[in-house]
């Protein structure tokens, strides 16, 4: 499948598993892919499959899709099962946003490194920062902003609200790497 068949493919496959059941999680997803289309110049040839890994990375939240309740297994799981996707996409969709600490909390950190290797740490930082500065609605925020707006959400003693102050100092360290990298790309001339 070339770079761009995999976006063609990966928009309609997300919607279809979350606009109807989830649609503010397909509002976040658009939001998502729509950072990673900002990341284009520091991802180089990886730029469409970040894109599409980032319109996907939350279908795991699909009713049709949830077994183990971790989303990013759930979701891991059935790219590469069902639909068939790029192995690449399906490592960065299991590993998103510091999965490994959440599925670490949950007791599950093995079967998920063990099914599902980590992919470049480069592209794992982009896609946690995509997801990272994106609110639940898919526009733009801040990372402060979106892991208080999490735990909030789940609640501070809560698994999920445990886990994101966990990772937190890992989702602004991704997010400084990613700035960081974003810095050193020459400016366009107008």
């Amino acid at each position: 499948m070339s770079t761009t068949g995999l976006i063609e493919w990966a928009y309609p496959l997300a919607e279809s598993l979350l606009a109807e059941p989830l649609p503010r999680r397909w509002a976040h997803s658009q939001g998502v892919a729509e950072r990673a289309r900002s990341l284009g110049p520091i991802l180089g040839t990886d730029a469409d499959l970040m894109e599409a890994a980032a319109v996907l990375h939350d279908v795991g939240y699909s009713p049709d899709l949830a077994k183990t309740g971790f989303h990013p297994l759930d979701g891991a799981r059935y790219l590469r099962d069902v639909a068939q996707a790029d192995e690449r996409l399906v490592r960065l969709v299991a590993h998103h946003s510091c999965a490994w600490m959440e599925a670490e909390a949950r007791g599950m950190r093995e079967e998920l490194e063990g099914e599902f290797p980590r992919e470049l740490a480069h592209l794992a930082d982009a896609l946690c920062y995509c997801d990272m500065n994106t609110t639940p609605d898919g526009a733009p925020t801040n990372p402060v902003d979106r892991v208080n707006e999490i735990a909030g959400r789940y609640g501070p003693d809560s698994l999920i609200g445990t886990f994101i102050r966990r990772a937190e100092p890992e989702i602004l360290a991704s997010t400084a790497r990613v700035l960081g990298r974003l810095a050193t790309v020459p400016r366009q001339p107008m």
